[in-house]
């Protein structure tokens, strides 16, 4: 058991889109990430999607749906199946909590390695 200093993890590195593992829970990777730009629309056949905007502003975009902006200090869950697409206009940083191996793009084939540090 120790602290886990986010702002410290997130200063380690600079890019975009690039998840890093800083926790275990439950079965699950607890990572922090820097968007900025567009992601591609994805979905997670099998699990939901958890974004919590630690500093910045995001906008989260949900096929058929107005897009949702999600500020510093709120979160937003994305129902598993549901094709989405996370934005930031500037950089964002943002805590996710995603079950061990699952692709940040909801392919294998087109994920980001999650790296832990």
């Amino acid at each position: 058991m120790k602290t886990v200093n986010l702002a410290e993890k997130l200063a380690m590195f600079s890019s975009h889109w690039d998840p890093h593992v800083v926790a275990d829970f439950n079965g699950n990777d607890v990572m922090v990430v820097k968007f900025q730009g567009e992601f591609p629309f994805h979905h997670h056949p099998d699990t939901d999607d958890f974004f919590l905007v630690l500093e910045g502003e995001m906008v989260m975009d949900i096929e058929g749906e107005p897009p949702q902006t999600v500020r510093a200090g709120e979160l937003f869950v994305v129902p598993k199946g549901v094709s989405h697409r996370p934005r930031a206009e500037r950089e964002c940083k943002v805590l996710l909590i995603e079950p061990k191996g699952e692709p940040n793009t909801g392919d294998a084939a087109t994920a980001a390695p999650k790296p832990r540090i």
